[in-house]
């Protein structure tokens, strides 16, 4: 986490836009990985609070599908399901609806699983 006094951050990953001369204060968090990616952004309103559990879980999120290429649903906290990927082709889906080992097959395109179950 930073403060973007200079906004040498917000220049480089060209957050300031060009044809605007005023740069009033914005609450915005960028979560930038580590190879300099902008991997998502959350913007608040001046009159609206950010919530630190919130982006904590943002982090999370982020950080556990990049290490086990998921998708993580809504309000996903660590230790809950996470969404495998879709199958790629027909002989995938066939191959994934016989019942792959530790998911829960809601349908062809949508499955989850306990990362915790299948890291065992």
């Amino acid at each position: 986490m930073i403060a973007d006094l200079d906004q040498k951050v917000a220049r480089r990953f060209g957050m300031v836009h060009q044809a605007v001369s005023d740069t009033a204060t914005v609450r915005a968090v960028f979560f930038i990985d580590p190879k300099q990616n902008i991997c998502a952004l959350l913007y608040y309103p001046i009159l609206c609070g950010r919530n630190t559990d919130e982006l904590l879980r943002v982090v999370d999120a982020l950080q556990t599908s990049d290490a086990n290429a998921v998708a993580t649903p809504a309000n996903w906290r660590p230790g809950d399901p996470v969404m495998a990927p879709a199958p790629v082709t027909q002989a995938d889906a066939e191959k994934r609806s016989l019942g792959e080992e530790g998911l829960e097959i809601t349908d062809w395109y949508l499955e989850r699983k306990n990362l915790e179950t299948a890291a065992d």
